[in-house]
């Protein structure tokens, strides 16, 4: 099957599964069939789907994730021993693990391409993503507190595995313990790469932009909080603005 070919499979998949969308008008353009089919997926629910479904979704998703070009850990040069800093599409990302800045609910984004880190790690992880966080989180019982890290496999980005940390919301000034929550979410997702052996993780920053932490003391608890915990796990500080690409430069030297 060719690109076109898969993502209208996908896309009348999925409107099939719901009775008010089956007359859709499915767009001609390319850019419209692919937000079409990023808002299906986006709020679809946490629920299984047949394996031709899941075969043609991976061939799509990882084809897509080629075009637009995988950056492996190997291919990067450190700032300073272990530690990188690196510009670009997390989802991107070749490395043992990527961390998602999720929320409590821990199943991911349901607003329709949504910009947000936690919609696009959902979107090119494929659906498997949502269903295998919807688990944990009915084994858990309780939504997922802040500060601590869940992992799961990668799915269909280039790393291995997601590690999933809910940061602190910011309304108003930033307390001494929002500080400690956003250092926890560094320290907790470094703690669960050492116990399952994953050599390296690459950060988004955690709590900036939707959840409205500083950008620039977000910045520094997170490298005053890796340089302390990171052991023998190499970090790349992942940043998608230039701010957050100047401020980590500032930092990191």
């Amino acid at each position: 099957m060719t690109q076109l070919e898969r993502r209208l499979f996908l896309i009348k998949m999925l409107v099939s599964e719901i009775p008010e969308y089956h007359n859709l008008r499915i767009p001609n353009d390319t850019n419209g069939q692919k937000k079409l089919l990023r808002s299906l997926m986006n709020v679809r629910p946490p629920r299984s789907i047949g394996e031709d479904f899941l075969t043609v979704q991976d061939e799509y998703l990882q084809e897509e994730t080629a075009r637009k070009g995988v950056t492996d850990i190997t291919d990067l040069s450190p700032v300073e021993p272990g530690i990188y800093l690196w510009q670009g599409d997390i989802t991107t990302l070749k490395c043992g693990a990527i961390v998602n800045a999720a929320n409590c609910g821990m199943t991911g984004c349901y607003a329709p391409c949504h910009g947000c880190i936690d919609n696009a790690i959902h979107t090119y992880a494929g659906i498997q993503l949502r269903l295998a966080c919807a688990e944990m989180m009915k084994k858990q019982g309780h939504e997922e507190p802040t500060g601590q890290a869940k992992l799961t496999p990668g799915y269909n980005l280039p790393c291995d595995y997601v590690l999933h940390t809910v940061g602190p919301i910011i309304c108003g000034r930033v307390t001494r313990q929002d500080q400690e929550l956003l250092a926890s979410c560094y320290r907790s997702c470094l703690e669960m790469a050492q116990q399952n052996r994953i050599g390296s993780v690459a950060f988004c920053c955690i709590s900036t932009g939707e959840f409205h932490f500083p950008n620039d003391e977000a910045a520094k608890i997170a490298v005053d909080t890796v340089r302390q915990y990171r052991g023998d796990t190499e970090v790349i500080f992942n940043v998608f603005k230039d701010v957050d690409y100047e401020i980590y430069r500032e930092l990191l030297g």
